[in-house]
Formats: C-alpha cells, sequence, structure tokens
C-alpha cells in the first residue's frame, strides 16, 4: 500500500471514529470462509458496520480524531476488526449470539458513550447497557406512570363520590 492510500484510509478512519458513538474491536482471526461470511450477513442484517485493519493504522487514525483512545492502544495486537453501530449494544448482542455457534468473535475492547470496556469478560456488561431509544422508552414511560394513577384515581373516584352522593339522596330521612 502507497503512503498516500495509507493516508487516504487513515484519515477515512478518523472521520468514521469521530463520528460514531461507539465501536467495538474483535478478534475474527482464524474463523474459515464460511463462517466469515456468515458473520458478515449477520453484520449487515443489524446495520453493523464490520472493517478488518491494520493495528497502526487504526492507531493513527485514533491519534487524529482528538478523543482520547489511549486506553485501547494495549489491545491493538494481532488481527482486529473494528465494529461500528448506531445503537451502542448491538455488537455486544452479535458477538454473544455469533458465539453460540462459532468460537469467535473475540472482543477486545470497546468504546461506548465515552467509556471504555476491555477484556471479553464486559461482554455481558455490554449486552446489558440500554440503548438511547430504550431509556426514551423507559423514561417516558416512568413520566406517564404518575399522570396514570392520578387519572384513575380521579375516575374511580367521581364513580364512588356519584354513588355515595345517589345513596344519600334515596335514603329515607
Amino acid at each position: 500500500m502507497k503512503k498516500e492510500e495509507k493516508s487516504q484510509l487513515i484519515d477515512s478512519l478518523a472521520e468514521q471514529l469521530k463520528g460514531a458513538n461507539s465501536f467495538y474491536l474483535a478478534d475474527t482471526s482464524s474463523l474459515n470462509a464460511s463462517t466469515t461470511s456468515r458473520l458478515r450477513r449477520t453484520c449487515f442484517k443489524r446495520n453493523v458496520q464490520l472493517r478488518v485493519v491494520k493495528n497502526s493504522l487504526l492507531q493513527k487514525a485514533m491519534e487524529r480524531t482528538g478523543k482520547s483512545f489511549e486506553e485501547l492502544y494495549p489491545v491493538l495486537t494481532g488481527p482486529t476488526s473494528i465494529m461500528f453501530s448506531e445503537v451502542a449494544n448491538d455488537p455486544a448482542k452479535l458477538i454473544k449470539e455469533f458465539r453460540k455457534t462459532a468460537p469467535k468473535p473475540i472482543l477486545k475492547g470497546a468504546y461506548v458513550e465515552e467509556c471504555i470496556y476491555l477484556g471479553d469478560n464486559q461482554l455481558d456488561t455490554l449486552v446489558s447497557i440500554k440503548s438511547k431509544f430504550e431509556l426514551i422508552g423507559d423514561l417516558i414511560g416512568l413520566l406517564q406512570s404518575p399522570a396514570k394513577n392520578v387519572l384513575s384515581a380521579l375516575q374511580s373516584g367521581g364513580n364512588t363520590l356519584s354513588g355515595i352522593v345517589k345513596t344519600l339522596s334515596e335514603k329515607p330521612e
């Protein structure tokens, strides 16, 4: 690869890293061709972009972003694939599900919403992270709950109050 091509690739990766709220670094080496194709198809179906990159180029791209990725530098050894996704926990779910049928990918590290996770032992933690849309849904549910309780109490109380008034009005003196 020529120097200009490397520079363009680094710039492209740096732009992608700047715009990404989350990405995962994984080891997908030693997968055979059919398993790798199945992994790529699964990634495509779930809107996860999978790229195999050279560690030195990825580190240079990380340095150009202006963000602090220094904690991820030690995991940039051996074959590395990078997974980008709009939903923070989708790659973790994909890795966990895919490993039921194949020994890899192995999670090396992840950058999720300015937090860095290192090692495959963090996979369960990353799977349980709620996405932005799930959090918004939970918040809306929590905000609606008190209003629903007040409305139902007022409605049931109104029926009870009208029943009491009716009973009292029908009661002989």
